[in-house]
């Protein structure tokens, strides 16, 4: 769960309120934030202070291609990319996608969805591993 490090969505590129952004990092795989079906679309989540992450897991639905980048600033500007990753499609039950960061030292992660297997996506959570 990322609320206990202070981890909390900054940005979201649409927003519902039935599935808010907020329901990324609420440690809860059965809520989610869903997205408005045009790509790309893309969430930031900026920790409390500047974090080395080893790994992170995505647990979503419907994601075809997603890029992630960072930064060390206080802004939620001036990103590089990290990496990128293509998803399998799932029928039935969620994406669960384990990503090695290798330690890389972040302040903000933005989440950037270019593709999906369909018209909308959901991402139900993003759990980080430090080290």
């Amino acid at each position: 769960m990322m609320d206990s490090s202070g981890a909390q969505v900054v940005l979201a590129s649409s927003s519902d309120d039935n599935h808010p952004p907020e329901n990324i990092t609420d440690g809860n795989s059965k809520t989610f934030w869903m997205s408005t079906g045009m790509f790309p679309q893309e969430f930031i989540i900026r920790f409390a202070e500047t974090t080395n992450i080893s790994a992170l897991t995505v647990e979503s639905y419907n994601i075809k291609h997603l890029r992630i980048e960072k930064n060390t600033s206080p802004s939620a500007a001036q990103f590089e990319p990290v990496t990128q990753e293509e998803f399998e499609r799932t029928e039935g039950h969620l994406q669960a996608n384990a990503i090695s960061l290798n330690g890389c030292s972040a302040t903000h992660l933005r989440f950037i969805i270019a593709a999906g297997y369909d018209h909308f996506v959901s991402v139900h959570r993003v759990s980080v591993q430090t080290s």
